[in-house]
C-alpha cells in the first residue's frame, strides 16, 4: 500500500506526535508498503543529507505567500498515487487540514486522526460549527485515546463517528533493560516532557517543592526534554532553593531515558490536557510506577492504585508522590506488577488497527464515489471552495493540547 503521512510537525522537532508518526511511518514501511512523509518542518541537521531510515521525507515549509500549505505540498499530495492519506492534526494544523482538504477533493481516501484534546476549545468550535459545514462524510475520523475521541465528538457534527487507535510503543524495548533494585534515598522522579505551558512544569516543580519540604526522605526529580520554557524554569529552579533536588538534562535520546528509567522510582506526568502520553506509557512499560492527572488518556493504560497513581490536581498529586516517597513498599508493589504485566498499546496492535482503518477509509470514498453526486455532497456544499475554509478551519482552531 502507498501511504503518505501528513503531519505539521516532525522530526527534528521533539514531541509525542513527532515521535508516533516517524515510529509509525518507520513500521510500516518496515512490514511492506511504501511510506512518505510530508512535513513543512524544515530539516534543521547542521549538515542535511538522505533522510534517516526507509521512509521518504517530504519538506514544504510555509511562507508568507502561501501561510497554509505551498502548491509543492499539494502537488506531492495528488501527485503520488496514494492509496491513503493519513493526515495528523495538532495545536494548530493548517498544513495538515489544507493537504487534507485537497487530496478529499480530488478522491484519494483520507484519514484524519486528533492527537489533541478539544474541550477547552469547544464553544468557539461549536459557533463556528454552526457557520461552517467543515466535517466531510468522504473522511474517516481517529483519535489516539477514548478521551480524546470523546471530546471530539463534541464538537463535530452529532454522529460523527470518530474510532479510536491508540499511540504505540515498543513494549518489548523498553523492558529490555532491567530496573535496578533500590533502596534508601534519594527516591528519584522523572517527567519527560517537552517545557512549554501546555505541559505545566511549574504546577511539577510547585509539587515537587512540597515534596521536598513535607518528605522525611531525601527526593530527587529529573526533569527531560527542552522547549521555550527551560530557561525560565532553570532561573525558578535557583530561586526557590531547589538545585540540589531537581536537574534538568536537556534533549536525551531513547537510550538514555530507558537508562534513566532503570535507576528510578516514580513517573510523573503533570498535564491536564495529555490526549494519550506517549512518554508515561514508555514508563510504565519500563516498569515505572506512574503518577498522572485522571483527566486525560493516561487513565487509558495506568489503573489508579495498581499502574500508579491517578490524581484530581495538584494537591493530590503532590500528596501522590508524597505517598509514595514515604511508602517504599508500594511503589516495589506498583514497579513489580508493572514489570510483570505488559502494557497492551505495543506496535503489532497498532499497526493491525490501522490497516482496517485505512480499509474502512478506502471503502468509504468507493461508496462516496458510487453514490448520486447528490447524496455525496453535504448540505450547503455546492462546490469545492466552501470545504477548503471549512477543512482549514478544523486545523486551526478546533484543537486543543496535543500528546
Amino acid at each position: 500500500m502507498r501511504i503518505l503521512h501528513v503531519t505539521n510537525m516532525y522530526r527534528p522537532r521533539l514531541g509525542g506526535i513527532e515521535v508516533f508518526v516517524e515510529d509509525l511511518a518507520e513500521r510500516q514501511a518496515s512490514a511492506g508498503h511504501e511510506v512518505t512523509v510530508l512535513t513543512p518542518t524544515p530539516d534543521t541537521r547542521p549538515e542535511p543529507g538522505p533522510e534517516p531510515g526507509r521512509v521518504r521525507v517530504v519538506r514544504a515549509p510555509v511562507g508568507l505567500l502561501h501561510p497554509f500549505a505551498p502548491p509543492h505540498a499539494h502537488r506531492t499530495a495528488l501527485a503520488g498515487a496514494y492509496d491513503v492519506v493519513h493526515a495528523h492534526l495538532s495545536v494548530v494544523s493548517p498544513f495538515s487540514t489544507a493537504v487534507a482538504r485537497s487530496t478529499d477533493d480530488a478522491g484519494i481516501p483520507t484519514v484524519l486522526t486528533v492527537h489533541s484534546m478539544l474541550a477547552s476549545k469547544r464553544p468557539f468550535v461549536r459557533a463556528v460549527r454552526a457557520i461552517a459545514d467543515w466535517d466531510r462524510a468522504s473522511v474517516l475520523w481517529t483519535a489516539v485515546s477514548h478521551a480524546a475521541a470523546a471530546e471530539a465528538r463534541s464538537v463535530l457534527r452529532a454522529g460523527t463517528e470518530v474510532s479510536v487507535v491508540g499511540n504505540a510503543v515498543d513494549v518489548d524495548w523498553w523492558r529490555a533493560v532491567p530496573r535496578h533494585p533500590r533502596s534508601g534515598s534519594p527516591v528519584t522522579m522523572v517527567s519527560v516532557m517537552r517545557l512549554a505551558g501546555r505541559k505545566r512544569p511549574f504546577a511539577l516543580l510547585d509539587a515537587v517543592e512540597r515534596v521536598v519540604a513535607e518528605s522525611p526522605e531525601a527526593v530527587r526529580l529529573v526533569v527531560v526534554g527542552e522547549g521555550p520554557l527551560e530557561a525560565r524554569l532553570r532561573a525558578e529552579i535557583l530561586g526557590r532553593g531547589l538545585g540540589h533536588a531537581v536537574v534538568l538534562t536537556g534533549r536525551q535520546t531513547r537510550e538514555q531515558i530507558r537508562a534513566l528509567y532503570a535507576d528510578a522510582d516514580v513517573y510523573v506526568a503533570p498535564a491536564y490536557q495529555e490526549s494519550f502520553g506517549i512518554a508515561a506509557l514508555e514508563a510504565r512499560a519500563a516498569g515505572l510506577p506512574v503518577v498522572a492527572m485522571r483527566s486525560g488518556g493516561v487513565g487509558e493504560f495506568v489503573r489508579d492504585g495498581v499502574d500508579g497513581l491517578l490524581c484530581e490536581d495538584d494537591d493530590t498529586m503532590a500528596g501522590a508522590l508524597i505517598r509514595l516517597v514515604a511508602d517504599a513498599p508500594l511503589r516495589t508493589a506498583i514497579a513489580r506488577h508493572n514489570v510483570a504485566q505488559r502494557p497492551d498499546h505495543d506496535w503489532p496492535r497498532a499497526l493491525a488497527q490501522f490497516d482496517e482503518v485505512y480499509l474502512q477509509a478506502r471503502r468509504r470514498r468507493a461508496a462516496v464515489l458510487e453514490a448520486p453526486a447528490q447524496s455525496a455532497a453535504s448540505p450547503g456544499r455546492s462546490n469545492g471552495s466552501s470545504d477548503s475554509t471549512d477543512m482549514t478551519t478544523i486545523g486551526v482552531i478546533a484543537q486543543g493540547p496535543t500528546t
